[in-house]
């Protein structure tokens, strides 16, 4: 504003401000002998600095939460602003919190608002300058938890049992947690097939900022011999679906971070963090089927962390946390995760027709041993995978394969498969 007026008023402006500093008390003379726009200016400083000092040494008026956003907090019979010592207790926490105060410590009123006075001066640090105080590597690793946690799921499962030995009537019992993930949008939690085996109900936790959602799930498929089981929660925000992003396990090296999130005995949103020891490592699956591929990891995992991500340095998703090898049943250092790009290719199928398409001949096969003894006693080389059985109504069998048969105590050998291919072939193998 000052630009604005004309040189000569910004000359006896700038005299009145120097003799002002000099001599207080010269204040209301020289005032009298500003022109009318001047004397406007000043007022209008004036008002300023003074609302100013008051927004300063007071806590502003705040607007209630969403449920009643339209009505203002009670103000002072005088109809200023409160002061700090007006507040309840409930409102001082929640004020603390808003600004990243911790006040666990604070156990009488007078605390709370010796700590919220502190933090409206600047002496206490907000979560940002926390952050801030962290070295790169720490600040890294609490960004990413900040970031994946909302994806990560708490699964608790119940069954139904009968109320006693001679009663009809059945009650619901827990049966166990464990961890999961979300998928998609569309509400889809991914988590082991063991976590929700003989399960009769199960309840997903979901983050959604600093409350929590329960939800019922409903399955939507499972695949045992993978371990991996896919669920589904409806009427949930769609704010609150925060889908984990998945990356590729067959990049992954030995030595690189991993980080794994979960529920390790029900303790909800566990952070640990390891590097990855091995690749490739076969694990025996519940279904008593073996898990080839999977990845060794050195992070901390416990019974209830099974379902959870298993997430590296950039927060993407590498495999899901499935066993432990310990003598105790706690961590020993030696997890074992289902690699992802496995993963991800059980989760669509489940999502899309609710089971597992593999494809099969229909056919059983002589393993090595049994064939290698046809041989012996044939005299001569048995090159191939013999055929045992070729059932009619299977792939194989309607292809024209024939199994093995036993007539008069002789063994009538069936077809040798020497070679696949692509090719339409005319003939029988």
């Amino acid at each position: 504003r000052d630009a604005r007026l004309s040189s000569a008023r910004r000359s006896r402006l700038n005299l009145f401000v120097a003799r002002a500093a000099q001599s207080p008390h010269t204040w209301q003379h020289m005032t009298m002998r500003l022109s009318a726009a001047t004397r406007s200016l000043s007022s209008i400083l004036a008002a300023s600095l003074a609302r100013d000092a008051r927004a300063f040494s007071a806590v502003p008026i705040l607007r209630a939460r969403a449920a009643n956003r339209s009505r203002p907090l009670a103000s002072t019979r005088s109809g200023g602003a409160r002061s700090v010592s007006d507040f309840t207790t409930s409102e001082l926490k929640r004020l603390l919190s808003e600004r990243g105060i911790d006040f666990r410590d604070c156990l009488e009123k007078s605390e709370l608002v010796e700590r919220l006075q502190s933090a409206l001066r600047g002496d206490q640090p907000s979560d940002s300058s926390a952050l801030a105080a962290l070295g790169e590597g720490e600040r890294s690793v609490v960004q990413l938890f900040q970031r994946v946690s909302p994806s990560v799921a708490f699964i608790q499962t119940s069954t139904v049992r009968a109320a006693g030995p001679l009663s009809l009537r059945g009650e619901v019992v827990p049966q166990g947690s464990g961890s999961g993930f979300v998928w998609d949008d569309e509400g889809h939690v991914v988590t082991n097939y063991h976590v929700i085996r003989n399960a009769a109900d199960a309840d997903v936790t979901l983050l959604d900022g600093s409350n929590k959602i329960v939800r019922k799930a409903e399955l939507r498929g499972v695949d045992p011999d993978k371990d991996v089981a896919v669920l589904r929660v409806r009427d949930v925000p769609k704010k609150t679906l925060r889908p984990v992003t998945v990356g590729a396990s067959k990049n992954l090296r030995v030595g690189a971070s991993v980080f794994a999130v979960g529920n390790p005995f029900g303790l909800d949103h566990t952070l640990t963090q390891g590097i990855v020891s091995a690749v490739g490592r076969e694990v025996q699956g519940v279904a008593g089927r073996p898990i080839k591929g999977c990845v060794q990891t050195d992070a901390a995992i416990n019974p209830g962390n099974s379902g959870g991500p298993l997430l590296d340095a950039k927060g993407r998703l590498v495999g899901v946390n499935t066993a432990i090898y310990s003598p105790s049943g706690a961590s020993a250092g030696i997890g074992f995760a289902i690699p992802v790009d496995t993963v991800r290719r059980i989760v669509n199928q489940l999502i899309r027709y609710g089971r597992m398409l593999r494809p099969s001949m229909g056919i059983s096969v002589a393993d090595d041993q049994m064939t290698r003894g046809l041989a012996d006693r044939l005299g001569k080389p048995l090159e191939g995978v013999l055929v045992m059985e070729a059932p009619p109504n299977t792939p194989g069998g309607e292809a024209g394969l024939v199994g093995c048969m036993r007539k008069g105590g002789q063994l009538y050998l069936g077809d040798l498969i020497t070679e696949v291919s692509w090719s339409r072939r005319e003939s029988n193998l």
